[in-house]
């Protein structure tokens, strides 16, 4: 595998964030960034469908001829990405790379050569919400490398504390590394991947796990409130014990242990809010057919406010 970190670009709001992100991250593990252009041919039938409308039409036209991407218009976008990047994150090696197919499977393709993905996902107006369309939803499905995805406004600033006026500014400490724990049956690398964000970024690891009474202890038993009370005596007992080899592995990192009932995604979504980074798992499923991230980890995609890392594990 080679060490670098590597960004989906396609010139949309979202992947040019993604890019600024990406770019940070490069510079915080000393890798060079590589910035991946994906073009993918449009069918014809496709292409002349009306709902795309008429400029997407044209584009697709111009680019669809002859099944080669037009040279001036591909290249463009990633040329200037790139040189806009190496100006604003002197010292970091950018590389540029146009590639043809299916975006995901290119993308996917390029995971398996590096050390991080990075995706860009965006808002949905109106709603509470975030939208992964089809080809980050794919990649993160059948990626093994981690891959992480932020959001189209996502700025320098966001992933910091505010400066004692109450000002955003990247010039102040990082907020908190999120991780939502499974302590049932908890993955050793998403548990590193999470301690070692944090102490690139010299923040807090805040270890979120969620639980629930069984159900038939849920309001039809007198005792039920005290037997919430052990539970989470218990819950919280796990997750220390599960967290304690990995807390002496990095004195460094201060961790807070939440141990909260009621839903992981309410909590994990709730903490994004004041986070620099959140990180889920996905259990690797090979099979080549449809999309198998997980609830939790779906939802807290769309839901989330600060980016999300996705490690996959067996």
């Amino acid at each position: 595998m080679s060490r670098t970190v590597t960004v989906g670009l396609d010139g949309s709001r979202e992947s040019l964030a993604a890019a600024e992100w990406a770019a940070r991250e490069a510079k915080l593990r000393e890798l060079p960034l590589r910035l991946v252009n994906v073009w993918e041919p449009v069918p014809e039938p496709m292409a002349q469908a009306p709902l795309l409308g008429a400029e997407t039409q044209a584009h697709w036209s111009e680019r669809s001829e002859m099944g080669v991407p037009p040279a001036e218009g591909w290249g463009r976008i990633p040329r200037e990405a790139a040189a806009g990047l190496r100006l604003r994150h002197p010292g970091v090696e950018i590389t540029v790379e146009q590639l043809t197919g299916r975006a995901s499977e290119v993308l996917v393709a390029a995971a398996k050569d590096s050390e991080l993905l990075v995706l860009g996902s965006r808002g949905l107006s109106g709603l509470g919400g975030f939208l992964v369309g089809s080809v980050g939803q794919a990649v993160v499905a059948h990626a093994e490398t981690p891959v992480v995805l932020v959001r189209a406004w996502e700025q320098a600033a966001d992933e910091h504390e505010m400066d004692p006026a109450g000002i955003p500014s990247a010039a102040t400490g990082f907020r908190p590394v999120v991780l939502g724990l499974d302590t049932d049956k908890p993955d050793d690398g998403v548990i590193t991947f999470a301690f070692e964000e944090a102490a690139r970024r010299k923040t807090s690891l805040r270890v979120v796990h969620g639980w629930n009474l069984p159900p038939h202890d849920v309001s039809s038993l007198p005792a039920a409130p005290e037997i919430g009370v052990e539970l989470g005596r218990q819950d919280a007992a796990t997750l220390a014990a599960v967290l304690r080899p990995w807390k002496e592995k990095f004195p460094n990192v201060e961790v807070v242990e939440e141990s909260r009932s009621g839903s992981p995604v309410n909590h994990l979504v709730d903490a994004s809010r004041d986070a620099s980074l959140v990180v889920v798992g996905r259990r690797i499923r090979r099979s080549p057919f449809g999309i198998h991230i997980g609830s939790v980890t779906h939802a807290v995609l769309h839901h989330a406010t600060a980016p999300v890392a996705v490690v996959a594990h067996d």
